[in-house]
């Protein structure tokens, strides 16, 4: 539990970088995009499906391709998000880098995230993360997507943090977490974390770690955890909320 709560939040909790310019997942270091509200203005073409990109103080007539979605207004991410107009104008950036369409697919999301545990297989654990940034569940990931859960892990209340954590663990999103969510996410872990766990684990860790897992949370024995269980259990144990600390003071 303690791996999997540190694990979650690692690739987020990069506050830091947010001050120096970064980005954290989607950093653009070393990028000089324009800043999100002077961005040029794009009209779309009369019928090659391409937009031209028109600098107010030049002649430059650039084709480029249409981008196929628009970001939320700043002001609205403001009121959204728990990060200043400075540092959404920085996360911007870095996702428009990234991912100059506007939206994420599964596969490119997957190809980011795994650039931080090269030592591992990534792919399993980075679908379940695609999914709990994917609000509205609609395959893609956009700005504001990205925007609202990384203002919930990195700046959140307790209760917000565990309930994202939560979220991520109900697999099939039916508000419940049963073993077999559990030992999915457990097997994604372990597989990321490849050749850094030492003493290296065995094949039944895994399956040994939901059942501590479940004697903990499942106060009732109906075979599933409720979120109320998760958060009654998160706060009542100390090893649990010693993993919350260290990311705390990450930040």
């Amino acid at each position: 539990m303690n791996h999997h709560l540190l694990i979650t939040f690692r690739w987020a909790g990069q506050e830091q970088q947010l001050a120096r310019g970064g980005s954290g997942m989607f950093c653009a270091l070393g990028t000089r995009e324009t800043p999100w509200e002077a961005t040029p203005r794009v009209f779309q073409g009369p019928s090659q499906g391409s937009s031209r990109v028109c600098q107010d103080s030049g002649d430059v007539d650039v084709e480029l391709p249409t981008i196929r979605h628009q970001p939320e207004g700043l002001e609205q991410l403001l009121a959204r998000t728990k990060f200043t107009k400075t540092e959404l104008q920085s996360l911007y950036r870095g996702f428009k880098n990234e991912c100059p369409s506007g939206l994420v697919d599964e596969e490119t999301f997957t190809l980011i995230y795994s650039r931080f545990f090269p030592q591992g297989d990534a792919s399993s654990y980075a679908h379940f993360l695609f999914d709990a940034f994917d609000a509205d569940r609609n395959g893609a990931l956009c700005f504001q997507d990205f925007a609202v859960g990384l203002s919930v892990l990195l700046r959140g209340t307790e209760q917000q943090k565990l309930k994202w954590t939560f979220d991520l663990y109900d697999v099939n999103k039916d508000g419940y977490v049963t073993k077999e969510d559990m030992l999915e996410i457990m097997k994604s872990i372990y597989a990321m974390m490849g050749r850094c766990t030492e003493p290296a684990l065995g094949t039944r860790v895994p399956a040994q770690h939901v059942e501590l897992f479940f004697q903990k949370m499942d106060r009732n024995r109906d075979g599933v955890v409720t979120f109320e269980e998760f958060l009654a259990t998160c706060q009542e144990d100390k090893d649990i909320m010693s993993s919350m600390q260290i990311f705390h003071n990450v930040l």
